[in-house]
């Protein structure tokens, strides 16, 4: 065999060459610029030719660089495209794994599963619960559920849906606690608060259902904080306080009585649950009948139960699944 240059620097020469610019391709190889600039030195080195026109805004290959730039694309290709049919065979013997957050996983995903098992026998899926930028690249996961604004890059994403915030709380603390009759009594009441991060200066927080509501900032007695939205959820129906409700979070244990809404008022979040893959992953027929799936649950959600009049008795909340003998994540 003849001998070749470093597949790196073949690699960077094509980037570039494509992209036409140092940096452009450095952040499609995900390397840093002068990372790129050492493999051209070296291929050129190598090569004993110069294989680029560098310009103020635009690189520009020569005859020379052009013509294997054009060899390595193709060969690129060719290899891209044997490694996928052995995955794709490979994976289609191991379980469709989904990286999603706990909470989602534990209030939403996981009481629906079933759903999808009975509809597809044949479609096994693993669960990863991260909270972290999903790594396609490592082969560990096909698809991802994340929470936030969108706009991943390099990636394939689309809304699954969005979400409405709003006060609940267990129907125990409506009947026997201090009253709930209007927004500033919540200042008589514990807070639980789900410490989500903020996103480009938007969060779906307390402060921000309060102004909506064309309410200040409360001067509250006690709060509990939480680092896990599930935890939040399960707090709230404990009657450990009043949670900010997520619907898609808090959709289940408000139709079973599980909690209740003090008030009336809803928030639309700034944020939303994006289903994210790799393009190339779209081709795959069993992602796609999860996401098919993800997407047909989504739209089927059931309607937000009423808020609890003012000063009316709350219903008889049912026992709580812990009281069932399920654990708590």
């Amino acid at each position: 065999m003849l001998p070749i240059p470093p597949i790196s620097a073949l690699r960077a020469l094509e980037a570039v060459v494509r992209l036409r610019g140092f940096s452009r391709a450095a952040e499609d190889l995900r390397v840093t610029q002068s990372s790129i600039s050492q493999h051209i030195r070296l291929l050129e080195d190598w090569t004993g030719r110069r294989l680029l026109n560098r310009g103020a805004r635009v690189t520009e290959p020569t005859a020379e660089g052009l013509r294997l730039a054009q060899v390595v694309e193709a060969g690129l290709g060719m290899i891209g495209e044997v490694c996928a049919e052995l995955r794709s065979q490979k994976a289609a013997e191991r379980p469709l794994t989904v990286s999603t957050l706990p909470g989602f996983a534990h209030n939403w995903l996981f009481p629906r599963l079933i759903r999808f098992d009975q509809m597809h026998p044949d479609i096994p899926v693993s669960i990863s619960t991260n909270q972290e930028p999903v790594d396609f690249r490592s082969g560990n996961e096909d698809i991802a559920i994340r929470y936030g604004l969108g706009g991943y890059r390099h990636l394939h994403f689309e809304k699954l849906m969005g979400e409405r915030i709003f006060p609940v709380c267990a129907p125990e603390l409506v009947r026997r606690g201090p009253p709930l009759n209007e927004i500033a009594d919540l200042a008589r009441h514990t807070i639980l608060i789900d410490e989500v991060l903020p996103l480009r200066g938007k969060a779906p927080n307390w402060l921000a259902w309060l102004r909506h509501c064309g309410h200040g900032e409360l001067k509250l007695r006690r709060t509990r904080r939480f680092g896990q939205s599930n935890m939040v959820v399960q707090a709230a129906v404990e009657g450990l306080g009043i949670a900010l409700g997520r619907e898609p979070l808090v959709i289940d244990a408000l139709k079973a009585g599980r909690l209740v809404r003090p008030f009336k008022e809803v928030t639309v979040s700034d944020f939303s649950y994006w289903i994210v893959c790799p393009e190339e992953a779209l081709q795959n027929p069993r992602l796609q009948a999860f996401k098919t799936w993800l997407l047909e649950e989504a739209a089927s959600m059931p309607a937000l139960p009423l808020p609890v009049a003012p000063g009316a008795a709350a219903p008889d909340a049912p026992p709580s699944r812990d009281a069932k003998g399920a654990g708590r994540s």
